[in-house]
């Protein structure tokens, strides 16, 4: 079991979220100059999009496999690649892989980079596989959405250090060019010794998918992934982790001491939508005393709301995600260049490396920031301050294994968490 002290330890990125000095040897040496071969587990929105993303960051980039559990899914995708990109689309109906096996299917076709895009509960199974297999990885947020799938992935992520492996997470804030310049202004102490951090990611609710008559159970619950614990760890772990995760950034990804939290249901119906919350209100305390604050909500007619801001004995940080990155104080600075598409940069600045035969891992944060918000989550649901090593040791599992999964399983039947009443494991 990892200690929280040896998790801190390990957890040593700290300006921006890259690490690109290591060279590659092994079975990553081997990926041609030309001809990146890449394939797509998860042909949602995400995944999609992500794909475009690694054809337009290389044009030796070539999509050679795609993977979903539906059709249809796969179909668009396919589609919309072939119409922009051509010949550079080289999927067959032999690595067009559907189902739940899928996944398995791809990462043993002949691919060197592997996306990872679907439901985070099946990302710590497909991680664990890509990397036994060799293969340069784009992960998606989160990679778990319980404790021991996170263990699952500490072990990959381990060896793919061995194995020297690019390995880039969808933490997209910390491929932002203004959040990376005022992290490292405020890291040069531009505002002083750091007193307090709140993060606040208020929005509206998700998008919802209406049942169809041809869709079983479990076919209309991954349809609607985000509104269920199993698939996707609620919405702290799912979504407002990006917040989570910038707060850790600002502290050089130290772990807290203990966390309090609060949350639950308030403008969803409790016959539909699923059984996560829609609000939740974190509370991260530090060894010295120290607190962090995090404020996340998806309630549809509120004021919104995405910022981080940090308070120092110098002056304050500012950051209005996309819009303003400011520090007030002694030394102040506000950013004037044009914004980059952080989404873009994850895969120019992964597939330079792999090109230029060096690696990226983003695994140390990955764990930490993922950690943090099930952890957030665990405290909300049972109502109690939970310390660090309770919470690591926590034995709960949201839903079945990868390889258990088939179209006539149970479903997620969880109760709408009861703080208080819910028990934690």
């Amino acid at each position: 079991m990892i200690n929280r002290r040896d998790f801190i330890k390990n957890s040593g990125l700290v300006i921006g979220s890259t690490a690109m000095s290591t060279p590659i040897f092994g079975a990553a040496a081997e990926t041609k100059k030309k001809n990146i071969r890449v394939g797509l587990i998860g042909c949602g929105g995400r995944g999609t999009g992500a794909v475009f993303q690694a054809l337009a960051a290389d044009p030796d980039v070539q999509v050679t496999a795609l993977a979903d559990i539906f059709e249809d899914n796969l179909n668009n995708t396919l589609s919309a690649l072939k119409q922009k990109y051509g010949d550079r689309i080289t999927v067959t109906e032999k690595t067009s892989y559907l189902g739940f096996d899928a996944y398995e299917k791809l990462i043993k076709s002949k691919v060197d980079v592997v996306l990872l895009c679907t439901p985070p509960n099946f990302r710590p199974a497909h991680l664990a596989l890509a990397v036994k297999h060799g293969k340069h990885v784009f992960c998606e947020k989160p990679v778990a959405v319980d404790i021991p799938g996170l263990h699952q992935v500490e072990a990959a992520i381990k060896l793919a250090k061995e194995k020297k492996l690019c390995l880039v997470s969808g933490f997209c804030f910390r491929y932002s060019f203004p959040n990376r310049e005022i992290i490292s202004r405020v890291h040069d102490g531009a505002i002083g010794e750091i007193k307090a951090i709140s993060s606040f990611r208020h929005g509206g609710e998700l998008s919802y998918k209406e049942r169809q008559p041809e869709w079983n159970d479990l076919a209309y619950q991954l349809r609607n992934w985000y509104y269920y614990q199993r698939y996707s760890g609620d919405m702290i772990v799912e979504q407002t982790i990006h917040s989570v995760d910038y707060m850790s950034w600002i502290l050089n990804n130290e772990l807290p001491q203990k966390v309090t939290a609060t949350g639950g249901r308030q403008s969803r119906p409790w016959n539909k939508y699923g059984n996560v919350y829609d609000h939740f209100a974190v509370e991260y305390e530090y060894e010295n005393g120290f607190r962090s604050f995090h404020f996340g909500r998806q309630q549809n007619g509120t004021t919104p709301r995405n910022t981080v801001e940090a308070m120092g004995t110098k002056g304050y940080m500012k950051v209005g995600i996309n819009t303003n990155y400011e520090i007030f104080g002694d030394q102040p600075w506000h950013n004037t260049e044009r914004l980059n598409n952080m989404y873009q940069t994850q895969h120019d600045e992964l597939f330079k490396a792999i090109k230029e035969k060096q690696v990226i891992n983003d695994g140390d944060f990955m764990i930490t920031s993922t950690l943090m918000a099930i952890w957030a989550r665990l405290s909300t649901y049972s109502g109690r301050t939970l310390s660090y090593d309770e919470v690591i040791h926590s034995e709960e599992v949201l839903g079945p294994p990868v390889e258990d999964y088939h179209w006539d399983m149970k479903i997620d039947e969880l109760a709408i968490p009861r703080p208080g009443h819910y028990k934690f494991t």
